[in-house]
């Protein structure tokens, strides 16, 4: 059977599909990308599987293409002889193809995003919470916040509740190549640490043998990718605050890495994956362009915030502050100081209102 019969006539199905909060459009050329984990392909097989219309779905990393690349294979004559509308390329890469079919509909999905303007940019993030929760068959808060915890944010991760610190070596082994997994255990260690490039490759060069280029370049991908983010200071202009993509990867990289660490990073890849646009206030917490300040204090009782607050009342005064959000593990209370308003919300219940303020 012809390659591309085969790919024709046998697609690709994904039993375990849970919905997701991202919606593919209905039309147009379209580049769904995302760092890798995501659930990208997840998403375009379900996708896949409620298409009338003739598809041809084609992954990139098929062994089959090793010795019969896409190139040398008649894809343009295919897509015309069987009236194909839809085309789909998974895991493309940049200049993978000398140029694109030509077909009533193209989606290719990628780690990076495409510079091509033809492209609708969708980019697909890891799990928020809302998404985990749909992933959960226990009904208890406290336990799907555990577990949340403990398998993180990236979908594979969160069917493998049981089993996920070998889910996590696999992905770790499979998904990054040596110098990458050298570079990635120096980001894990510094997750949420103020950070520049040339620290991270002072860092990286003490214990591994990797070049200055490859740092560089590999950061500037990670950052294109969604890997890794880079939260400006509003009070210093060095150092932005680093945060990894996955909470619980980091867990996994790094057995030291503390929880009052863990629990600042899933506040700030909430707020990534609302597209709210913030900062941070040195080591005070994150501000938005609103001015309302976000402080992580997973165990913070509203007696010893109050203290905190007292003492820190004339640098929030002097930033503009207009409300403070604190984030806690289990803990509600709110109070004024000089109409000033604190109001301290669980993180399951702060991060679901956020999205549906976004809705």
């Amino acid at each position: 059977m012809d390659l591309l019969e085969h790919y024709h006539e046998h697609p690709p199905q994904n039993d375990r599909f849970v919905l997701r909060k991202t919606m593919l459009p209905s039309d147009g050329d379209m580049n769904l990308y995302g760092a890798r984990g995501s659930g990208k392909t997840a998403l375009i097989l379900d996708h896949l599987s409620q298409q009338e219309k003739e598809t041809l779905y084609i992954d990139l990393e098929d062994p089959n293409l090793i010795l019969a690349t896409l190139d040398t294979l008649p894809l343009q004559a295919y897509i015309e002889e069987y009236h194909i509308q839809e085309l789909i390329l998974d895991h493309y890469e940049e200049g993978m193809l000398e140029g694109f079919p030509l077909v009533t509909r193209l989606i290719v999905i990628s780690r990076l995003p495409l510079a091509e303007e033809r492209f609708i940019p969708l980019q697909l993030f890891p799990l928020d919470y809302e998404e985990f929760l749909a992933f959960e068959p226990t009904a208890s808060g406290s336990i799907a916040f555990n577990h949340f915890l403990k398998s993180g944010t990236l979908p594979e991760m969160a069917k493998h509740i049981k089993n996920n610190t070998l889910f996590m070596k696999q992905f770790f082994q499979q998904q990054f190549g040596p110098n990458e997994q050298a570079l990635i255990l120096i980001l894990a260690r510094y997750n949420t640490q103020p950070m520049t490039i040339h620290q991270i490759y002072s860092f990286t060069k003490e214990s591994f043998k990797i070049s200055k280029d490859f740092v560089y370049s590999t950061m500037k991908q990670f950052q294109e990718e969604g890997l890794i983010y880079f939260i400006d200071n509003r009070i210093k202009r060095s150092g932005k605050k680093m945060i990894f993509y996955d909470f619980a990867f980091v867990k996994y990289l790094t057995a030291s890495q503390p929880f009052g660490a863990q629990f600042d990073s899933m506040i700030a890849l909430t707020l990534i994956k609302h597209h709210i646009d913030f900062s941070t206030l040195g080591l005070h917490g994150y501000v938005t362009k609103e001015n309302e300040l976000i402080i992580p204090a997973a165990f913070e009782s509203e007696e010893h915030f109050w203290v905190k607050a007292q003492n820190k009342f004339s640098l929030f005064k002097k930033h503009g502050i207009k409300k403070i959000t604190i984030i806690t593990i289990a803990n509600s209370y709110h109070f004024d100081i000089e109409k000033l308003y604190f109001e301290a919300l669980p993180f399951n219940e702060w991060s679901i209102a956020h999205t549906e303020s976004e809705e």
